[in-house]
C-alpha cells in the first residue's frame, strides 16, 4: 500500500520533525504534504469557529520549507499563508513552496476578500494547489469556495475534511459542480469520505490525516472502511496527489 498524506502539519516545536517522520513511517506513509502547525492553540481555534473572531499570527513557513528541502522529496511544503500580512513573502517565496494553505478558521478572512483573492492569485502564476476549510460564517463558507473556485477555473482548490463539520455532505454536493475542487478526507466520518467518493468521483477526494491532530492510524483504518476497489484506492491514496502537484507518479514512493 502505497500513501501520500495530502494534509499533515509541523507544530514549531524543535522535535516536530522527527516525531512527523516516525509517525508516516510507523504508519506506512510514503509521502506527505505539510503545512505549519499551532499558529493558535487549539482552545482559541475551537472558539473562533464557534463564535468568530481572528487571529493576526504569521506561521512557521519557513521551518516547513526546510523540512521539506531536507526530505529528498518526501515532505511536500505548503505555505500557510497570513492575508494580513499581504502577498509580497508569499510571493517572493513561492518558488520553495509546493502549494498554498487558505484558513478563514485561523484568520477570519473570507473567501471573497480581496486578500485572498490576492493570494491566490500568486498561486495561479506559481500553479500551486490551495488547500482550505469553509467555516460557518459569511464570506468563507463552502458556498462562497465555490465562487472563488470559478474565479480561477485552473487553479486546483482542495476542500479539507471534506467540508466545514464532520458530517458535512452540504459541502460535498456544493463543490460537486465545479470540477476545479477536490475533497480532502481527514477528520470526517466515513459515510461522508464515501458520498465525497460517489459524488465527485475517485479522481477528486485525497487521503489526508490532519497529523499531530489526528493519528495515522485512525484515518488508514477509515480509508480501508470505504471498501474502494483497486483503482479507485490508488487513486485516492496516491494518484490524485501528484496530479495536482503536478508531478507523474510511480510505485513505492518514486516520483519521476
Amino acid at each position: 500500500m502505497t500513501v501520500f498524506d495530502f494534509h499533515a502539519r509541523l507544530t514549531p516545536e524543535p522535535e516536530a520533525l522527527p516525531r512527523l517522520l516516525r509517525a508516516l513511517d510507523a504508519a506506512g506513509i510514503a509521502r506527505a504534504a505539510i503545512a505549519a502547525g499551532g499558529v493558535v492553540d487549539l482552545d482559541r481555534l475551537s472558539a473562533q469557529l464557534v463564535d468568530g473572531g481572528h487571529s493576526r499570527a504569521t506561521a512557521d513557513n519557513e521551518t516547513v520549507r526546510a523540512a521539506g528541502a531536507g526530505s529528498g522529496g518526501r515532505l511536500v511544503p505548503f505555505y500557510f499563508a497570513n492575508p494580513y500580512a499581504g502577498v509580497r513573502a508569499y510571493r517572493r517565496d513561492a518558488a520553495r513552496f509546493r502549494g498554498l494553505e487558505l484558513s478563514p478558521a485561523v484568520y477570519g478572512v473570507g473567501f471573497r476578500d480581496p486578500r485572498t483573492v490576492a493570494l491566490v492569485e500568486v498561486a495561479a502564476a506559481a500553479a500551486h494547489p490551495v488547500y482550505t476549510v469553509g467555516i460557518g460564517q459569511s464570506g468563507a463558507r463552502t458556498a462562497d469556495l465555490v465562487d472563488l473556485a470559478r474565479e480561477f477555473p485552473a487553479v486546483p482548490f482542495v476542500l479539507g475534511h471534506c467540508g466545514f463539520t464532520g458530517i458535512d455532505i452540504h459541502a460535498v454536493n456544493l463543490i460537486a459542480p465545479q470540477p476545479n475542487i477536490a475533497a480532502e478526507t481527514s477528520g470526517c466520518y466515513s459515510v461522508v469520505a464515501r458520498a465525497a467518493v460517489d459524488l465527485l468521483g475517485a479522481d477528486r477526494v485525497l487521503f489526508g490525516t490532519e497529523y499531530p491532530l489526528q493519528h495515522p492510524s485512525v484515518e488508514l483504518a477509515k480509508l480501508a472502511a470505504l471498501d474502494l476497489d483497486p483503482c479507485s484506492f490508488r487513486k485516492v491514496a496516491w494518484e490524485n496527489a501528484h496530479r495536482l502537484l503536478g508531478e507523474t507518479h510511480q510505485a513505492e514512493g518514486r516520483v519521476l
